[in-house]
């Protein structure tokens, strides 16, 4: 079943992502995903919620805000921390992405699933969702 899931999964995730248009790397969307998601936060944040290193991850913020999309604002108590937040632009582009990815996946269940096919699949997402969790 795995072998069989992945490929499946891989093709429609590159399918989402090619009608989402240009947002950044994948690495800049999943930290604004995240900075949506935990709201301004330290490098080490998101870093530990996607499993990889603040280091990498503070090679995408400052990618992010040359683009415009996330700012530092010094913290109110520790002067050593600059946590991170999405600018308006940043949570807007988050936004259009999310819609247009939706309605990719909503246009393709709709096209090539019938009804009949769409109810396991529909029961199948609670399911996908425990296989994602961290």
């Amino acid at each position: 079943m795995a072998e069989d899931l992945q490929p499946a999964l891989a093709v429609l995730v590159r399918q989402v992502r090619a009608s989402s248009g240009s947002g950044g790397s994948l690495s800049q969307v999943s930290v604004r995903k995240q900075l949506d998601h935990l709201g301004p936060s330290t490098a080490s944040e998101p870093a530990r919620a996607e499993q990889i290193r603040p280091q990498s991850v503070i090679a995408t913020v400052n990618a992010l805000q040359a683009a415009g999309y996330v700012t530092r604002t010094p913290h109110p108590t520790d002067g050593r921390r600059l946590p991170v937040s999405l600018t308006p632009e940043g949570r807007s582009l988050l936004g259009e992405r999310r819609g247009s990815g939706h309605g990719r996946i909503a246009e393709l269940i709709a096209e090539r699933l019938s009804p009949a096919e769409q109810r396991p699949l529909a029961e199948a997402v609670p399911l996908l969702r425990r296989l994602a969790e961290h």
